[in-house]
């Protein structure tokens, strides 16, 4: 690891100003994406600004009745807050899937947004990888992808979005908050993230220099009744080969509301939007769930070894719709 300078901010604006202008800076969470790609030499900062002592580590009631959610906050608190548990209990279990007890204890809000691939081309720096070295190409495509992208990926880039935090966040219509030298600003959470294109290594709309402060989830009945569910290879700790958060609001058997996210098969949290469609208004049964998740997977392009994910996001869908559908009922 190359020396690099550190500073504590402890307000927002002096955090802004130490970042301004220095390409080479980096704000510093939890450190637990970061600090590990510091280490490996993928990332390589000048100067990290310490956040943690921000202001921004609270969980608070919007007057509308939605939740403004701080970028420090950890994820331990964010899975054990009260209210995060009881309006948008997916949320809650997909941070209880996203870590192991002492990651989740250090890791951030803001941090998890930002967490970089966990493709095993670019975490090395003797790989060739376009996210890392744009131009360089994408040895995925033709190599190891078993775990990549079948959504919204290109010839350029076939990673995937680790975070599970995003996938519920997405289902939600969370908006992102943002602070920089000329002021803040907001973002929703599904146009956040650029498309991977030919430029994957712009991987958000973010503008240089920008703080994410926190995030706001609306008002959502329906998120009242959610559930996120995640495959990996092992029970232990180990990122997604697929997941999904969902919320379904069903009425005299026929679906009122829709919320619908997956994860684990593209650059970035994918909402559903397709799926919704097809489940607003039709009856809440396994061949509408069926045929809401065909409708979303048909934009699919798996690659010759991760065709199963399509297979796996088609039962997952299937298997949590008729779960809420059930529990929506009682």
């Amino acid at each position: 690891m190359r020396e690099f300078g550190y500073q504590r901010a402890y307000d927002v604006s002096g955090a802004v100003a130490l970042l301004d202008g220095d390409p080479d800076a980096r704000f510093l969470g939890g450190g637990t994406n970061l600090v590990d790609l510091m280490k490996t030499g993928v990332e390589r900062p000048a100067l990290l600004v310490d956040v943690r002592e921000l202001p921004l580590n609270r969980v608070e009631s919007t007057p509308d009745g939605g939740l403004r959610i701080g970028a420090t906050v950890t994820n331990s608190d964010l899975a054990a807050h009260p209210e995060v548990r009881r309006r948008y209990p997916a949320l809650a279990q997909a941070v209880l899937a996203g870590a192991s007890g002492q990651l989740r204890n250090m890791a951030t809000v803001g941090g998890n947004l930002l967490q970089r691939t966990r493709c095993g081309y670019f975490a090395d720096v003797t790989a060739d990888c376009n996210k890392r070295v744009p131009g360089s190409g994408c040895p995925a495509i033709e190599g190891e992808h078993h775990n990549h992208a079948v959504l919204g990926a290109s010839d350029h880039c076939v990673a995937t979005h680790p975070s599970d935090m995003g996938v519920a966040l997405a289902a939600f219509d969370t908006v992102v908050s943002y602070e920089t030298a000329d002021g803040p600003g907001e973002i929703p959470l599904t146009d956040f993230y650029l498309p991977v294109g030919e430029t994957p290594h712009r991987e958000t709309v973010l503008p240089p220099g920008a703080l994410i402060t926190g995030v706001t989830l609306p008002p959502a009945p329906v998120a009242a009744v959610s559930r996120y569910r995640k495959v990996r290879e092992r029970a232990s700790y180990a990122f997604a080969i697929g997941s999904i958060a969902a919320a379904l609001d069903v009425q005299d058997g026929r679906v009122r509301e829709a919320r619908l996210a997956f994860g684990a098969v593209a650059s970035r949290p994918w909402r559903a939007r397709a799926a919704e469609r097809v489940l607003t208004g039709a009856p809440a049964d396994a061949e509408t769930f069926a045929a809401a998740a065909d409708a979303e997977l048909a934009q699919a392009k798996p690659l010759p070894h991760n065709g199963y994910k399509v297979t796996l996001m088609r039962n997952l869908v299937v298997a949590v719709l008729s779960e809420l559908a059930e529990e929506a009922t009682r």
